[in-house]
């Protein structure tokens, strides 16, 4: 259990940045890219010189801790910069191993964006990348728990990051991961094909054990690997017994829902298991990426501060003061994750 005091957000849409904006950014060629116009807190000197993944890790974790004391920075990510992999391993062949460019390979490690900000920031406290596949960002929630109850009067920068790289886009369209037909992000959740769209973001968050002026409260984290329908709903059970007292209910479910007609039983046996508790989605907004639970976890967050109700769908018809985050990555890894306001 642990505090958000402050987030930050780069995703596909406009309203990620202006609550205010309503209008849903279009995919294209079943991409959702991630906007490329809140880089302000990079030198521009240095700015033309960072990979995708890299500048959105350091733009949404510097306008963080330049502004908060942090005593180290946990981040998850499955592919880091892995474009700027593949660009140093091609100069390998190109150049016969001869004069490389540094810049791609010191961005090509999964590590690099936690370096890069603890560089940036002088921070010379712990300093780890979670890199799990889609549970990278769960087990940075999970260091984070284990270290506020080690250190609990520190701070840290939590964050979650990941790119549309070309290579990695290839490798999982053929795996089947995406959808063959070109649709509307619009039409996603609607879908009865197999495949989702790609997607890309990063989001950070300032936490530590402090109640005083948060935002939200981490009151729970679980994750597993199964792909049995009867394990994940046990385990269901069992997460919200152990975190949600006898008085209290589930105000809405943010579900990781993607269009993939092959992962929807695992989202409909949960909404069917807390029946009645109302339903969001999102990635018809972000695109579907391994740690796009980062995003989801920013989202409610602010939904819990009330401005994300229209672009979700949510309305106002109750007060939402507990959320619960479902996610489930290929079907294979799931996660639960619960939010409460303050």
């Amino acid at each position: 259990m642990f505090y958000i005091h402050q987030s930050s957000c780069i995703a596909a849409q406009h309203a990620f940045v202006d609550p205010s904006v309503q209008t849903i950014t279009e995919s294209v060629n079943n991409k959702l890219y991630a906007l490329d116009s809140n880089y302000e807190s990079i030198p521009p000197n240095v700015l033309r010189r960072l990979g995708k993944a890299v500048k959105m890790g350091i733009s949404t974790g510097h306008q963080l801790i330049s502004k908060n004391k942090v005593d180290g920075i946990v981040l998850g990510t499955a592919n880091g910069g892995l474009e700027d992999c593949i660009k140093f391993l091609n100069q390998i062949i190109q150049f016969e191993e001869g004069r490389l460019t540094p810049t791609n390979f010191v961005q090509s490690t999964t590590n690099a964006i936690a370096g890069q900000l603890g560089i940036m920031s002088s921070n010379k406290g712990y300093n780890i990348t979670h890199v799990h596949r889609g549970l990278a960002f769960e087990n940075a929630l999970i260091d984070i728990e284990m270290l506020l109850n080690e250190n609990p009067e520190n701070s840290y920068l939590l964050g979650g990051v990941d790119e549309i790289s070309d290579y990695n886009y290839t490798i999982e369209d053929l795996a089947g991961s995406y959808k063959k037909e070109i649709i509307s992000n619009t039409e996603l959740l609607e879908s009865r094909t197999a495949g989702t769209f790609a997607g890309e973001g990063a989001a950070m968050f300032v936490v530590n054990n402090l109640k005083d002026k948060a935002k939200a409260i981490v009151r729970g984290i679980k994750t597993l690997h199964t792909t049995n329908n009867e394990t994940i709903i046990q385990q269901l059970g069992i997460f919200l017994k152990e975190h949600v007292q006898k008085n209290e209910t589930v105000d809405l479910i943010l579900s990781g829902k993607n269009g993939d007609v092959r992962q929807n039983v695992y989202y409909e046996n949960i909404e069917k298991n807390l029946a009645g508790t109302p339903v969001a989605y999102y990635k018809h907004l972000t695109g579907d990426f391994p740690t796009a639970s980062a995003l989801a976890l920013w989202l409610a967050s602010e939904v819990l501060n009330d401005p994300f109700n229209d672009v979700l769908g949510i309305g106002n018809k109750n007060p939402i003061r507990t959320i619960l985050l479902y996610n489930s990555y290929k079907g294979k890894q799931h996660s639960f994750i619960l939010v409460s306001g303050l």
